[in-house]
């Protein structure tokens, strides 16, 4: 099991926790029910300890607790840095995600975890 960084992701996340005088916090990922289908993801900069069960990633010199539950459902995806013309941010490709909302932040699994894509307004 494991989430992964791409290389502009630990550069992109490198130079945040430097602005943000964060260097030694790590990157909590994880999945919560809502969202336009279903599930949808989540990220922050965690200065506190992993939390009891946390599963503990990491990857040139930056650490990444993911919740077990969360784990369940994004176990091999990557965090990626992209740009576009609306500006740049963080994304989660999943390859446990059998669809994905227009917006890019809501799934749904095989398993049916999640649900009916289309309350966000994004298409």
């Amino acid at each position: 099991m494991a989430i992964i960084l791409t290389e502009k992701a630990v550069s992109q996340l490198k130079e945040l926790m430097a602005e943000q005088n964060k260097e030694t916090a790590a990157l909590r990922v994880w999945v919560a029910g809502g969202g336009c289908s279903g599930l949808s993801y989540g990220m922050a900069l965690d200065t506190g300890e992993p939390e009891a069960g946390d599963k503990i990633f990491e990857q040139d010199g930056l650490r990444i607790y993911v919740d077990p539950l969360s784990l369940q459902y994004m176990d091999g995806s990557s965090v990626d840095y992209v740009e576009d013309v609306l500006g740049g941010g963080f994304k989660i490709d999943n390859p446990n995600a059998v669809s994905t909302c227009g917006c890019g932040s809501s799934f749904q699994t095989a398993e049916g975890a999640g649900g009916g894509c289309g309350s966000c307004g994004c298409h």
